[in-house]
């Protein structure tokens, strides 16, 4: 089953990010707090957006889609772009990543958003073999530019 997440998921999918960094080998950098999360989510003006799936069998959450608009001035529309997807590993392969893509693609289909995106680590064979499965296409003609910390500060106080 996937559903909206609500404030009391907040402890569960932090610890799921926690899990996710791991497996991205990037656990140092993952430094979000649950309180940060819940503000994101649910505070006064939310940022970010989550679905969760949750088991049938035993009503865990086992999995969860972290998610925010994001705007294509070519199209005219909104989008969405998925930060982060991830279902625990004894849960894989049931069919709850795709059911968490699917939710959000709807939301895109109803609501006449253009896109859904998101960023796959090249290394991540099995990740990108799934969606692939899927229908999506790498856009290997873009290269995602990131600044962060001393490098940040440092045009931003230009």
């Amino acid at each position: 089953m996937i559903r909206t997440a609500t404030v009391e998921d907040v402890p569960a999918i932090h610890a799921m990010v926690r899990e996710l960094a791991e497996y991205e080998k990037a656990l140092d950098e993952a430094n979000a707090t649950e309180e940060q999360l819940r503000e994101a989510l649910f505070g006064e003006r939310p940022a970010a957006y989550a679905h969760v799936a949750v088991s049938d069998e035993d009503g865990d959450v086992v999995g969860f889609a972290l998610w925010f608009l994001n705007f294509s001035t070519w199209r005219g529309v909104h989008g969405v772009y998925l930060e982060d997807l991830y279902v625990r590993p004894g849960r894989r392969g049931s069919g709850y990543g795709k059911a968490l893509l699917a939710e959000l693609a709807r939301i895109c289909v109803d609501r006449g958003y253009g896109r859904l995106e998101w960023s796959v680590l090249n290394w991540n064979a099995p990740s990108i073999v799934f969606y692939e499965s899927l229908g999506a296409r790498a856009q290997d003609e873009w290269t995602v530019y990131r600044l962060t910390d001393g490098a940040l500060a440092e045009l931003g106080a230009a």
